[in-house]
């Protein structure tokens, strides 16, 4: 099935959840003890699409339940509101007969017999209270689903015992304090989604280095530079909206690690300085790029006109100067191109035929002799191009997409920096031609 991308700001709302690589995902209501399936297929997690939820299987018997009581009764007894009964059912030690309590057979290799809690569904149920340390004790656990609720105070660090916890969504909730650090250290996990909470500080590199294929990160108050592992991340989507983020977007570019697999990323309302590096042109898979609503200056680099398989680019209320690519109006499946309120003096023929076809938002820049500009006057003052790095020459020859290529090889090491920012691994030989 077709993934299909909708205007980036919509795609934040909190109604949209993204639910990432599902092994457990169950958005019907099954019987209160019926088995889940470990054999979900693994998918891309863009704009909150989800595979279907597996139908329920026979019933199991629970009978591993001292150690989970103690930890469902405890979670309990951490909440001081629950205006819709969510946890009323609660009673009782048979544990899977609990409402958002979901059992199966315990994961290969698990010294368990019986049922075991494999997940915890409690969205939307406008609980308040926060989350207890004692949640490790449901060691079998591989979803917790806590989205829209009114949970509070520090995630707490005995997640990083949940060594089966595939998906862990704390998104539209109350949390703060630093990242937390507990999540990094939670071995199977591949879906974080932390967004629309009171996070706070800088992000850690470690983040983009953990084998998770969806990091959902907007809407909280981190600040700080984004770190230069972004662009190793195996994830195939990322989105950092909304935060206070500083700095330029990360140059070094990795393509012995991850970026070849990111679908969406999102960088829009920050406070991103910096020009748009070169390096973005080299994101094989991308299909929405946001970087609208920053500080970015400078001219457009041509190596995005590589970006084939772009829907949505926005690049929106920035400082960008100089005329726009050619080749950029060009990608073949572009849906949606904003350029709006920047300073650009120029647009191409091409950039018109776009126009034409309501896929072309240029509105609010500096080009002559066309509606909806800028007062001259802001024009003469626009910004500076943040140095030479920031200049592009147009008239410039195109980069070759196809011979910009990197190819790995076996007993040679490239030494010194490679062109756009790219950075190679430590021990890897690579290759680089550039036109």
């Amino acid at each position: 099935m077709g993934l299909r991308h909708f205007h980036p700001l919509a795609m934040l709302r909190v109604d949209a959840v993204a639910v990432a690589v599902v092994l457990l995902l169950l958005l019907s209501s099954p019987s209160p003890t019926s088995q889940l399936s470990f054999s979900a297929t693994f998918g891309p997690w863009i704009n909150g699409a989800s595979p279907p939820p597996s139908p329920p299987s026979p019933a199991l018997t629970q009978s591993n339940g001292g150690q989970e009581y103690a930890a469902l009764q405890a979670l309990k007894a951490a909440i001081s509101d629950d205006p819709h009964g969510a946890l009323s059912s609660w009673q009782g030690s048979n544990v899977c007969a609990y409402k958002g309590v979901y059992c199966s057979a315990p994961p290969p290799g698990a010294a368990a017999a019986g049922a075991v809690v494999a997940g915890i569904d409690l969205n939307h149920a406008s609980l308040k209270g926060t989350l207890p340390a004692a949640v490790s004790l449901l060691a079998h656990l591989t979803f917790i689903h806590l989205n829209s609720n009114r949970l509070g105070g520090a995630v707490p660090d005995t997640l990083g015992d949940l060594q089966y916890l595939t998906e862990l969504d704390l998104s539209n909730n109350l949390f703060s304090g630093p990242f937390p650090a507990s999540t990094l250290l939670i071995p199977s996990l591949v879906y974080l989604d932390l967004r629309f909470n009171g996070f706070s500080g800088e992000l850690p590199e470690e983040v983009f280095a953990k084998n998770l294929d969806a990091v959902f990160l907007n809407n909280n108050q981190f600040e700080g530079s984004i770190p230069e592992t972004l662009w190793s991340s195996p994830a195939t989507v990322i989105t950092l909206a909304n935060n206070r983020l500083t700095g330029p977007v990360p140059t070094s570019y990795s393509y012995g690690g991850g970026g070849g697999r990111l679908r969406e990323v999102l960088f829009l309302n920050n406070r991103l300085t910096g020009c748009v590096p070169e390096a973005l042109g080299f994101l094989p898979c991308i299909e929405v790029l946001d970087l609208s609503s920053n500080l970015l200056s400078g001219h457009l680099p041509s190596t995005l006109s590589c970006l084939s398989g772009i829907e949505v680019l926005n690049i929106a209320h920035n400082q960008l100067t100089g005329e726009l690519p050619e080749l950029v109006c060009e990608l073949r499946r572009i849906t949606n191109l904003s350029v709006a309120f920047n300073f650009f003096s120029g647009i191409s023929q091409g950039c018109d035929a776009l126009a034409g076809r309501s896929v072309f938002d240029f509105a609010g820049n500096c080009v002559p002799g066309r509606g909806m500009q800028r007062p001259q006057p802001e024009c003469d003052g626009a910004p500076g191009d943040a140095g030479l790095s920031c200049l592009r020459i147009p008239g410039s020859r195109p980069v070759a997409c196809a011979e910009a290529a990197v190819s790995f090889g076996v007993g040679a090491t490239f030494g010194g920096a490679l062109p756009f920012g790219l950075s190679g691994g430590a021990g890897v030989g690579v290759t680089v031609t550039v036109p």
